[in-house]
């Protein structure tokens, strides 16, 4: 069993102010896995002037020392790699395959990434006789979530230690482990004392402190929508930046055209997923009403075929994170078909062999509208909905009528329709074709999917202001 009971900060493990633990649990097998502690304002205040400290020598290091501080991160983070994959798998019950091949990719994707940018980029620019200056914001406060651990963690400190900024991490309380190794990783590669802090902890308290401490000069949470109101309501009276990725109801447009068997199955593939516990997942399926029954086939064979069991089994899906996400899953599955949603594959319960453990059977919903419940609110797991449309003015209209703008997919064969069709939905990124992962494309959404944009360079603009040095080449005499 892991145990997890000391913070970072100011560049040493100490203990909690406080003395408070919480039992981490393994999804999969429902045991406790491992304990943190639980922090407080206090530690937070603590985190918060070691960060202030260190931004004072830190945001005027070279680019050149900061390059070199990512390549002995990407170093270490190579050599801990089996450890954060083994780490998110216990802490989320992530499948072995999805661990290592994608969750724990990510986070030497993005650091990766950002040592690219950060080698190219123009910190000031020259305007006639005044200098455009880009510099770090200050100190940062990350407050990340449990779906995608490292990858959240990775895409906001990996652009903020590019720049010059300094920063405390509350990880989710949920899934730890993977911010644990990630710290150790930073430790180990040398990263300055006060630079990097880590403070385990929950919303209200260690999120809430961040949130509206004064030596924090911005804070960047992932999570629900609920939830980033109350970071932006905390951090409002201190008038810091406030970055936010919350949350979505990506529509998945199928134009006439596509190739239904391909752009379906595809489609099911991208919800189920991560057990569906990704915020962009294609989870609102429009299909042309004329091939409706053709498309159900498609998906619920697709659906049938996605094997759940345990992470070490080698099926597809894993459990989800909680009992308290599964209730809420089958609770939203229960509200569909009570508003008359038909259940094409999956239902409510748990699969057959698998008591222990909170999995939930790959679901599709057909016969929605989206004005059911299924079809507004954010389901958070293997759960598809199907919605037909007559046409594709009404399928763009659908795919539009939601508070969310995170994510959208368009698949077809006709590229001039198609992406005529993805300029006219709200949505902060829009796949086209099943589009393979783009590092360097910016991420974030539109409406009540939150504001601002991480990965690449749009990513390294959430931590710098712009300062105008007038009269910086003064007139020739």
């Amino acid at each position: 069993m892991r145990e997890y009971l000391k913070f970072y900060i100011n560049g040493r493990w100490v203990d909690p102010k406080t003395p408070k633990t919480l039992d981490v649990i393994n999804p999969a097998t429902e045991g406790v896995a491992g304990r943190i502690s639980m922090g407080s304002a206090a530690d937070v205040d603590a985190a918060a002037k070691a960060a202030r400290a260190a931004f004072a020598t830190y945001s005027q290091t070279t680019v050149d020392e900061r390059v070199a501080l990512l390549e002995r991160i990407i170093a270490e983070y190579k050599k801990r790699y089996a450890d954060m994959a083994a780490a998110i798998t216990e802490e989320m019950g992530a499948p072995v395959a999805l661990s290592q091949n994608a969750q724990a990719a990510m986070g030497v994707g993005h650091l990766q990434t950002a040592l690219g940018v950060l080698k190219q980029f123009h910190f000031s620019e020259p305007r006639g006789s005044t200098l455009i200056v880009k510099e770090p914001i200050g100190v940062c406060g990350f407050i990340t979530p449990w779906n995608w651990p490292v990858n959240q963690i990775a895409c906001k400190v990996a652009p903020a230690l590019a720049v010059g900024c300094t920063m405390i991490l509350k990880p989710s309380e949920i899934a730890p482990f993977s911010a644990q190794i990630w710290t150790e990783i930073l430790d180990a590669a040398g990263v300055p004392a006060g630079v990097f802090n880590l403070v385990n902890g929950d919303g209200p308290t260690v999120g809430a402190a961040i949130s509206s401490h004064p030596e924090v000069d911005m804070v960047s949470f992932t999570g629900s929508t609920r939830a980033g109101i109350e970071v932006a309501r905390n951090a409002a009276p201190t008038v810091k930046r406030v970055h936010q990725e919350l949350g979505g109801k990506s529509p998945n447009i199928i134009l006439p055209d596509a190739d239904l068997k391909k752009a379906v199955t595809a489609g099911v593939r991208g919800v189920m997923t991560n057990s569906g516990q990704s915020c962009n997942a294609p989870t609102r399926m429009l299909v042309p009403k004329a091939k409706m029954d053709e498309a159900i086939a498609i998906a619920k064979a697709a659906a049938e075929a996605t094997t759940v069991g345990a992470p070490d089994s080698g099926a597809m899906l894993g459990p989800v994170i909680s009992a308290t996400q599964w209730d809420k899953i089958q609770t939203l599955i229960q509200q569909g078909i009570k508003e008359g949603a038909t259940v094409v594959a999956g239902g409510p319960g748990k699969p057959q062999g698998l008591e222990k453990g909170y999995y939930v059977k790959p679901t599709v919903l057909a016969k929605v509208t989206n004005e059911m419940t299924v079809g507004r609110e954010e389901i958070f797991g293997p759960v598809l909905v199907m919605i037909g449309y007559d046409t594709v003015d009404q399928a763009v209209e659908i795919a539009n009528d939601t508070p969310y703008g995170l994510a959208a997919y368009v698949s077809g064969t006709d590229t001039e329709q198609v992406r005529k069709v993805a300029s006219r939905l709200r949505a902060g990124q829009v796949n086209l074709n099943s589009a393979a992962v783009d590092m360097m494309a910016p991420f974030g959404g539109y409406k009540q999917s939150g504001n601002g944009r991480e990965w690449g360079d749009h990513a390294f603009g959430e931590f710098l202001e712009t300062k105008a040095v007038l009269g910086y080449e003064p007139k020739p005499a």
